[in-house]
C-alpha cells in the first residue's frame, strides 16, 4: 500500500482544515487506516483511526469532539476533518495503514504517507 497525504495548510485557531489521505493498493479496503501527527520538538502521536470497513473509529482524547476520521473505499481515501483548531494541533500529519484493526500504536503500522504540515496560528 502506497499512501499520499494533503491538505495541510496555515489556519487561524477555530479554523478547519481537512487532511486526505490516497491509498494505492489493491487491497486497499482490508487495511485499517490512522492519523498520527509529530509536533517540532515532539515525538510522533497518535490522532485517530478507523477499521477496514469504516465501522470502527478512535480519537485521542485531546482531538475527541473535534476532530472526525473518514474513509471513502471506493475512492481509495481516508480523510480527516479537523475543525476548531488549536495551535498545539500544529504538527506534521501522517496517515498510516495497518491490516484489518486499527491501533494507537506507531509501531504496529506498516504503510506510511510523507506527511502534511498544519499550523495553527494563535
Amino acid at each position: 500500500v502506497q499512501l499520499q497525504a494533503s491538505g495541510g495548510g496555515l489556519v487561524q485557531a477555530g479554523g478547519s482544515l481537512r487532511l486526505s489521505c490516497a491509498a494505492s493498493g489493491q487491497t486497499y479496503s482490508s487495511y485499517a487506516m490512522g492519523w498520527f501527527r509529530q509536533a517540532p520538538g515532539k515525538e510522533r502521536e497518535f490522532v485517530a483511526a478507523i477499521s477496514w470497513n469504516g465501522g470502527r473509529t478512535y480519537y485521542f482524547d485531546s482531538v475527541k469532539g473535534r476532530f472526525t476520521i473518514s474513509r471513502d473505499i471506493a475512492k481509495n481515501m481516508v480523510h480527516l476533518q479537523m475543525n476548531s483548531l488549536k495551535p498545539e494541533d500544529t504538527a506534521v500529519y501522517y496517515c498510516a495503514a495497518r491490516k484489518f484493526i486499527p491501533t494507537m500504536t506507531i509501531s504496529e503500522y506498516a504503510y506510511w504517507g510523507q506527511g502534511t504540515e498544519v499550523t495553527v496560528s494563535s
